[in-house]
């Protein structure tokens, strides 16, 4: 069981200070800079960095993390992915009884400013909670580097990728069954997009993913650390819980950029797809995601809206993420205990 002593830290992949240019700068630097991201040698990702990202991507960032920010009071405006963590990191608090602090791999407020809380409230032991629910390089491992850097020498309990973990999975079904229309043709499980090379780079066997058709569907070592893989597992076992034949689904990947290959298909492109094969009445999950932030809110729910009805589509409903919703909370607070008490 959960010693006296325990205390969670939930981490997430963070938001700029605000939405102006300078502050989405600083932000998309840092994040860029991550070599689990730009996954290049660091002369040349600074090269890539500073010369060809940062002079222009800042101001186009910027106008959608405007479009996104909402009110947190009468004073002014926040980020939906740090107010929804903030209201899980104080529900789940309630729930289960023991410290909980919320910290940002880029931004603030910081992993080792979430530790720091985490000490001065005499935690002798931290559940690192990666909030993602598939395991990628450039999400979860970064995140649990910097942790363990942070919280030396605190012991250290880390929650693996939830992917297929049934209380996710359940929380996940009813908040979407929640916000499905009446009425739609398809719904597509948007996941973010990364590029291939990651697959290759996070193959402990150096010989499996991507290198065969069906490497996601044959057994391996790989899938413990594939993000294809288990985007796979993730979207069949989601289907199977609302009762999906596999006509009354699809899976994508957003995000992608530059001019190397990503995981396909790609979102952008399925979106101005199928309206031409007779999907008019869409409906979007991000299953990659637990909180809203630009990825549902601007690229799906406002630039992928657009492409999709540019393209003859009828209507876009975007299911919000698990956000702080109470099945959510539930199924994070029996997580949590089942790995304290192990």
């Amino acid at each position: 069981m959960a010693r006296s002593r325990d205390g969670i830290l939930l981490m997430n992949l963070g938001s700029p200070a605000s939405p102006s240019v300078p502050d989405v700068r600083k932000y998309l630097d840092e994040f860029l800079m991550d070599r689990y991201v730009l996954d290049v040698p660091t002369p040349i990702r600074r090269l890539i960095v500073s010369l060809f990202i940062l002079p222009t991507r800042p101001k186009r960032s910027a106008h959608s993390y405007e479009q996104i920010w909402q009110e947190v009071d009468a004073t002014g405006y926040g980020s939906p992915l740090l107010q929804n963590g903030a209201r899980l990191r104080d529900r789940l608090a309630d729930t289960i009884n023991l410290p909980v602090e919320l910290g940002m791999r880029y931004g603030e407020p910081s992993i080792g400013a979430a530790v720091e809380s985490l000490n001065r409230q005499g935690v002798e032991r931290i559940l690192l909670v990666p909030l993602y629910p598939q395991h990628a390089d450039s999400t979860t491992t970064t995140a649990l580097e910097i942790a363990r850097e942070a919280a030396h020498p605190i012991p250290l309990i880390e929650l693996a990728p939830f992917y297929a973990n049934p209380d996710y999975l359940n929380a996940l079904t009813i908040v979407t069954r929640e916000n499905l229309p009446d009425e739609y043709d398809l719904l597509l499980m948007s996941y973010h997009g990364l590029p291939e090379r990651h697959m290759h780079r996070s193959d402990p066997t150096g010989s499996h993913c991507l290198k065969k058709s069906d490497c996601c569907e044959s057994a391996s070592a790989a899938h413990a650390t594939c993000y294809r893989h288990q985007t796979r597992v993730t979207s069949r076992l989601f289907a199977e819980e609302l009762g999906l034949n596999s006509a009354r689904w699809a899976l994508s990947y957003q995000s992608r950029l530059g001019r190397l290959p990503w995981l396909s298909p790609y979102t952008d492109a399925t979106l101005q797809e199928l309206p031409t094969k007779g999907i008019k009445k869409l409906a979007v999950v991000c299953p990659a995601f637990v909180s809203d932030n630009l990825e549902t809110l601007e690229e799906i729910a406002i630039t992928g809206r657009k492409t999709f009805l540019d393209a003859g589509g009828e209507s876009l409903t975007l299911i919000p993420c698990l956000n702080d919703h109470p099945a959510w909370v539930n199924a994070l607070t029996v997580m949590c205990t089942k790995a304290l008490s192990n």
